[in-house]
């Protein structure tokens, strides 16, 4: 018997606003209740063989649609396709049919606000709040997170003991271990696994032809769930963007045409979730030769007048143009 596959299509729509990493949000509606969903999801739709020319055009016309928000810079991200009990499952309405997910990363400078009915910029930190470095190692990871992956680990078996307690403490740098800002998917897929993100639970009740209800986040250190497989897409998105801008200046998307080097290192802190050491970021810029300052001068800055800079676009045509070598410049935490 052949099963029936649906494409559906996500986007991530990520900017920076007053310092602050956000994600694009929508909450459709429920047709079960007739109101907005409770959880918050990205914008997305599944992908019509017959009325959509490509994927990507099909993408921008649901992102307009429902969030009436136009798309700029969009890449793909990853097909998600994967069956089995500790794999986000996707969701589009489809009923029995086999969904195959892919997410699309899409970046603004301008953040706008769209207007549309139950849409808005929502916060990074909300559905991860682990991720966020800034300020020093979060306290929540030590108070709430160890302590329940160690349960976790403690219930395995043997050498699948062992394996978890490794994978928890290579991904969330415990004992004394190295934080990589890159892995947010992997420590994503590791709370699941263990049972901490709320999504896991309601997919084996689904997955079991349950009709499970949407949850609520087991505890704020764990993040906020969201819509089908819409947090591990996240995952996915903010760690292919914190790994690509140190190899290319992808950083840029996110940026005004002009602005201050304080305000661009704001931006790159906001992404990458560490705090950044200033004269470090500053001689990194001037060995890239990625910006060109421009004579003139913001006097809105409250203090000193910080020189506007532009980023310096036509190295885009150089493939050899580099990122933003985030592991020399950062602080230690």
């Amino acid at each position: 018997m052949t099963q029936l596959v649906v494409i559906g299509l996500s986007a991530v729509v990520m900017a920076v606003r007053d310092g602050e990493a956000v994600v694009l949000t929508v909450r459709p509606m429920d047709l079960a209740t007739g109101t907005a969903s409770r959880l918050a999801g990205l914008p997305f739709g599944p992908f019509d063989p017959e009325g959509h020319r490509t994927f990507e055009l099909a993408l921008r016309a649901f992102v307009t649609e429902q969030t009436r928000f136009d798309l700029g810079y969009v890449e793909q991200l990853y097909t998600f396709g994967d069956k089995g009990r500790d794999a986000p499952l996707a969701d589009v309405g489809a009923g029995g049919a086999r969904v195959i997910s892919v997410g699309y990363l899409g970046l603004t400078p301008l953040p706008v606000e769209t207007a549309a009915p139950d849409t808005a910029w929502s916060s990074l930190w909300r559905y991860f709040p682990w991720e966020d470095w800034r300020q020093g190692r979060p306290d929540l990871i030590d108070k709430t997170i160890a302590p329940a992956l160690k349960l976790w680990a403690e219930a395995g078996r043997g050498e699948d003991s062992e394996f978890r307690q490794n994978r928890s403490r290579d991904l969330f740098a415990l004992d004394g271990g190295a934080w990589n800002e890159d892995r947010v998917l992997d420590r994503y897929e590791l709370l699941y696994e263990a049972g901490l993100a709320a999504e896991a639970a309601r997919d084996r009740d689904r997955a079991w032809g349950l009709a499970a209800t949407e949850p609520a986040s087991l505890a704020p250190a764990f993040g906020e769930p969201m819509l089908s497989d819409h947090r591990r897409i996240l995952a996915t998105a903010l760690g292919r963007l914190r790994g690509k801008m140190k190899y290319r200046p992808v950083v840029f998307e996110l940026t005004a045409p002009t602005f201050t080097l304080s305000e661009l290192q704001r931006t790159v802190e906001a992404v990458a979730g560490v705090k950044l050491h200033k004269q470090n970021f500053r001689r990194m810029l001037d060995r890239t030769g990625l910006v060109e300052g421009l004579g003139r001068f913001d006097v809105e800055t409250g203090g000193r007048p910080a020189e506007l800079f532009r980023f310096r676009r036509e190295q885009l045509q150089n493939r050899s143009a580099l990122g933003l070598s985030l592991p020399l410049i950062r602080e230690g935490n």
